[in-house]
């Protein structure tokens, strides 16, 4: 996610290697014979993120989303049912879902199910008429009906729109305005999404679009995620939108901007989204070979405030100038952030430093500017901003993700790291990072281990001085600045 880039332009906030270094923890066999039944439990209310408990469940994994929704302009009501596919891992009395709406209906398997409120509204608990078994598969059905725009959780509203447009985008929160989910990044799941506007209103999601049914008075338009997703990547926008597709040396995309805007920034919008096809053929020259089947972007005419790497289609907020920079950044996530997604919300830097000094990597092949001599003059520029400094972005706190530090610092970092380690093994490292790692999430420790391995050096003096010392790292060859 970047800050929106405005008038001015835009400088943004700012499998095989792990093993070698993971460490494995014996497990003592308990016999057969003593291992008596377990008793079902309730499901955990969140995965214990230390920075928002109540995201996400405990018990379950879901596997597939599909969503049926309905999106009124004129009384801005969302309706809708969604199926949600998901595997027990405990035995289960009951269970929790992210959620916001009013709720008319649950049902698992077809047989109706209890429910209620939790978690100040946030928590949907379901129980079913019979208890789960750990390892089999369910589907829990949601009816529900009601205005996203009204609804608040940790403090914030998320939910975009205006008069004639919406757009369900945000982070770290996003799903519980719109649908039912187990809300975490470490939950991904294979996602489908149909929602019914007003004949001759457009939809646009993720992935592919694979039906639209018109009938007398609306429209269903019909996307699929072909790969699994989190939570608060998937979106929908929904309003009078043009929609270009075609396709860039096999890669599909598609495009798509608000008729909203002024015929000037829809054709300067429409000239630079067609860039985004050629930018991940670039980035795939330094991090391998793109994560998904299909690429693009959405203009949205809505003063969003910011831009957002939803999968295979980042959101940008109205173009005022060259957006290339803002691009790169977005789609540089699609590696880090979407692929390689976050276990906990404190390794944000894995998603915004790594997505900034892709940045940094773009104007030094196409700009010619140097980023060892950018590091140290903005090291040097910053020398009084103590603010900045405070924060240790290898864990910002909750109140400070998306903080500039951890964009501009986390990108400094990385840079520091390949003075220290050298070109060769650090674009390795990136490219090991983005493409062969053993799992779809990850923490900040697990990249320091794979850094030190591939380098074969102790860095963890570098790691303590960039990410989690509160002040300005010395200028030492040990943190990269000489």
């Amino acid at each position: 996610m970047t800050a929106s880039p405005g008038p001015a332009p835009h400088r943004p906030r700012a499998r095989t290697l792990l093993a070698a270094t993971a460490l494995v923890l014996g497990a003592v066999a308990v016999p057969a014979a003593t291992a008596g039944p377990t008793q079902p439990v309730d499901g955990a209310a969140g995965v214990g993120d230390p920075y928002w408990p109540l995201d996400g469940n405990g018990g379950y994994d879901v596997t597939r989303y599909r969503i049926e929704n309905r999106w009124s302009f004129d009384t801005r009501t969302l309706r809708g049912r969604t199926a949600v596919d998901l595997v027990a891992t405990d035995d289960l009395t009951s269970f929790s879902l992210d959620f916001l709406l009013p709720v008319s209906q649950v049902a698992v398997d077809g047989v109706p199910a209890r429910f209620q409120r939790a978690g100040r509204g946030h928590e949907l608990r379901v129980t079913p008429a019979e208890p789960l078994a750990a390892g089999t598969a369910h589907t829990v059905r949601v009816r529900y009906a009601g205005r996203p725009g009204r609804q608040s959780y940790a403090g914030a509203k998320a939910w975009l729109q205006k008069p004639g447009e919406v757009v369900a985008m945000g982070e770290p929160h996003m799903a519980p305005w719109w649908f039912p989910s187990n809300d975490h990044p470490t939950d991904k799941a294979l996602f489908e999404v149909a929602v019914t506007v007003p004949r001759g209103k457009e939809v646009v999601s993720n992935g592919r679009l694979v039906g639209r049914t018109t009938g007398k008075r609306s429209v269903t338009w019909r996307w699929r995620a072909d790969e699994p997703m989190a939570t608060y990547l998937a979106f929908f926008a929904a309003g009078d939108f043009a929609i270009e597709r075609g396709a860039d040396d096999g890669l599909p995309w598609l495009n798509a901007v608000s008729q909203q805007l002024s015929p000037a920034s829809q054709r300067r919008a429409t000239r630079q989204l067609r860039r985004s096809a050629p930018i991940v053929r670039w980035l795939e020259k330094d991090l391998g070979p793109y994560p998904f089947s299909v690429t693009g972007g959405l203009v949205t005419s809505i003063s969003t405030g910011f831009a957002l790497e939803n999968q295979t289609r980042p959101t940008y907020p109205e173009p005022y100038g060259d957006m290339s920079l803002l691009m790169v950044h977005e789609l540089a996530h699609q590696w880090f952030g979407d692929a390689v997604s976050v276990r906990r919300w404190r390794d944000i830097w894995l998603n915004e430093g790594f997505a900034s000094y892709m940045e940094w990597r773009w104007m030094e092949k196409r700009w010619g500017l140097d980023p060892q001599e950018q590091l140290l003059s903005t090291w040097q520029n910053l020398r009084g901003a103590t603010t900045f400094w405070s924060v240790p972005i290898g864990d910002p706190g909750p109140g400070r993700v998306f903080d500039w530090a951890v964009y501009e610092r986390g990108a400094m970092t990385l840079q520091a790291l390949r003075h220290r380690i050298g070109d060769e093994v650090f674009l390795d490292l990136l490219r090991a990072w983005a493409g062969e790692r053993p799992g779809p999430d990850a923490t900040v420790e697990e990249f320091e281990a794979l850094a030190t391995q591939m380098s074969g050096e102790d860095l963890s003096g570098f790691f303590d001085a960039w990410l989690r010392t509160p002040e300005r790292p010395a200028r030492t060859v040990a943190n990269g600045l000489v």
